[in-house]
């Protein structure tokens, strides 16, 4: 889909703000003069009170020459931020997208909190988001359910600042569609090998690409990520990809790790059949570090990054992991594996240790779709949060904030981490009894983090995919993206130079 900015001009279709008590912004009171009134006379004759995402769609109103205009709300304006402005691009682009119309006009408006200039960045953002789609697979889409839209413009005055701002959301927008793409790929087609290869094509963008195959993990002690892999038929993969945009490229990088679980069956420790076809997303952490990766890429951001992912299936084969296996790490330390469900961690274990131990990073931060413990507690509202770095914690938590990722803070404390200790090994792999079980995986992986290290862990179970009726306008009802702007924003506001 094109975006354009510009200062005048005509569509298909025409969208407007209005805010809380059904108020025209600027654009909407200079189409409802032209029309001598009938935009308010079309907007009264409803219930539309102006509320975030309310819609009066308005057919061929007299006194315009415009097919098609769309009053949608923001919300009260003192409350309206720069994402209230991208969900209100948002649902213009869902409503009109297979409609038959094939040129949107935005036409956004100034708000307290929102700048003009800032408002039309965001409503190019938001158009963006909303025109996702993963077809690749349907091949008898009917006419009505194929998209027609192909130009959104956004007209506003002197559009050159919002126009520089919206090139370089273009490349975070890639990087949340990449992210999309790979959690919502089935897993005949999408497991540790083809997503290695994938990883790969960054490489294009000027970043280093390694992959490690068994042979070398096993070398260097990875029994914890290597047991989890044992099961499958395909072989893991940990595959790192380095970022060096900084003056000096021997700084010290900020590392993110992701948790790759191309498909998780449980292994012996099996998952009920109702619903296990979700599993292909069990590598969203994985999907967030990689659309990062190509996001900082393409935008050329001015810091040292590397994504290190994990990469295996979970699989209940006849060489599969047993409850009660004690596995080695790189780390040095033995995990008793008392459930292979809770594989997630144990690939962790490893490719946190291996991040430190070869990049020597200022920061580690893992993502992972770890527990559906998480679900419980927040929801698909918010990912869960665990650091041992208050001043990290709480620069996530403000970039969660602003990119509408939100992030909520979480305890580890040495209640939680006894819990896990094992009269047969270092510690097992779960607490054995059903109570806070996101914090223990997070107090887990921290005893993967080396002494003086910043890190934090991310539990994104209940945000990498969100099932139906769950609506939002910026992302489709499964594969979300979600991570790559939050780390996007925390990597510009806290590592840039």
């Amino acid at each position: 889909m094109d975006i354009r900015f510009v200062t005048a001009g005509g569509g298909d279709v025409v969208a407007v703000m209005a805010i809380e008590g059904g108020d025209l912004l600027e654009a909407g009171k200079a189409l409802d003069s032209a029309s001598n009134g009938r935009i308010t006379k079309a907007v009264k004759a409803t219930r539309f009170t102006g509320g975030a995402g309310q819609v009066v769609d308005i057919l061929a109103p007299e006194g315009l020459d415009i097919p098609r205009v769309l009053v949608i709300g923001v919300g009260k304006a003192d409350a309206a931020d720069s994402m209230a402005v991208e969900r209100w691009a948002g649902h213009a682009v869902r409503r009109v997208l297979t409609s038959g119309a094939e040129k949107l006009v935005l036409q956004p408006d100034a708000l307290p909190a929102v700048t003009k200039a800032e408002a039309g960045a965001h409503a190019a953002m938001g158009a963006r988001l909303a025109s996702y789609r993963f077809d690749a697979y349907r091949t008898k889409l009917k006419p009505d359910q194929q998209p027609t839209l192909t130009t959104v413009e956004i007209m506003l005055d002197g559009p050159a600042a919002a126009r520089a701002r919206a090139e370089k959301d273009g490349a975070v927008v890639e990087g949340v569609f990449f992210a999309r793409d790979l959690v919502s790929e089935p897993p005949n087609v999408l497991y540790p090998e083809t997503f290695a290869e994938r990883l790969r094509d960054l490489e294009t963008l000027g970043v280093e690409v390694e992959v490690l195959e068994p042979e070398t993990m096993e070398k260097l002690g990875m029994g914890a990520l290597l047991g989890v892999a044992q099961g499958s038929a395909h072989p893991a993969r940990l595959v790192s990809m380095s970022w060096k945009g900084a003056a000096s490229k021997k700084a010290k990088p900020v590392a993110l790790v992701g948790k790759g679980v191309t498909f998780d069956t449980g292994g012996i420790s099996l998952k009920p059949g109702a619903g296990m076809d979700e599993m292909k997303g069990d590598m969203g952490g994985a999907a967030a570090v990689a659309g990062t990766i190509k996001a900082i890429a393409q935008r050329k951001a001015k810091a040292n990054v590397v994504g290190v992912v994990a990469l295996v299936e979970n699989m209940p084969g006849p060489n599969a992991q047993r409850p009660g296996d004690i596995v080695s790490t790189m780390s040095g330390q033995t995990i008793e594996v008392l459930n292979t469900d809770a594989e997630g961690r144990l690939i962790l274990a490893d490719a946190v240790w291996y991040a430190q131990d070869k990049f020597e990073p200022s920061v580690v931060i893992d993502l992972a779709t770890l527990t559906g413990a998480v679900i419980v507690a927040l929801g698909h509202e918010m990912a869960a949060v665990y650091s041992n770095d208050e001043d990290l914690a709480q620069a996530i938590i403000a970039a969660g904030q602003a990119e509408g990722e939100h992030v909520w803070r979480m305890p580890l404390g040495p209640g939680y981490d006894k819990l896990i200790d094992s009269p047969n090994a270092d510690m097992k792999n779960i607490a054995g009894k059903p109570m806070a079980g996101s914090i223990v995986g997070a107090q887990f992986i921290k005893r993967f983090v080396k002494d003086g290290t910043h890190w934090a862990h991310i539990d994104i179970a209940g945000t990498a995919w969100k099932p139906a009726p769950y609506e939002d306008p910026l992302s489709p009802a499964w594969a979300t993206g979600y991570g790559v702007r939050l780390l996007n924003r925390l990597i510009a506001n806290r590592y840039e130079e």
